[in-house]
């Protein structure tokens, strides 16, 4: 099992900046192959935010944060970040950290492929 722990949720104003945080741990910690960031805003679906391959390559993001957010993995720390920055009403909502044992080159942005997932952290960002 893996265990997901988000962090660094909060309140901004439009344009402003958060760093959110994922701390993972637990024995199957080495089957990981995928991480990512989702995000649900209240009565919409959960929805892809971005994907960092954890055995190497390139991140992937969303279009609607694609410029705005940025996500890096702590392989040492065991930690996946997202740095999101010109942030936008639109991008409030609950914010998960999910893992994945394989990556899927092709369908990284479907929440099917991720097996862990934390309980997320709200981010609020105000007119």
């Amino acid at each position: 099992q893996v265990q997901l722990v988000e962090s660094g949720g909060g309140s901004v104003q439009t344009g402003g900046s958060l760093r959110l945080s994922c701390a993972a741990s637990g024995r199957t910690l080495s089957s990981v192959a995928a991480m990512a960031w989702f995000r649900q805003a209240p009565g919409q679906e959960r929805e892809f935010v971005a994907a960092v391959p954890w055995i190497g390559g390139t991140t992937k993001y969303a279009d609607s944060v694609k410029g705005r957010f940025t996500s890096s993995g702590d392989k040492a720390r065991n930690t996946l970040y997202l740095q999101m920055d010109d942030m936008k009403p639109e991008d409030t909502a609950l914010y998960y950290c999910a893992a994945g044992r394989y990556w899927y080159s092709v369908t990284w942005y479907y929440t099917g492929h991720y097996n862990y997932w934390g309980q997320g952290t709200q981010v609020t960002v105000s007119s």
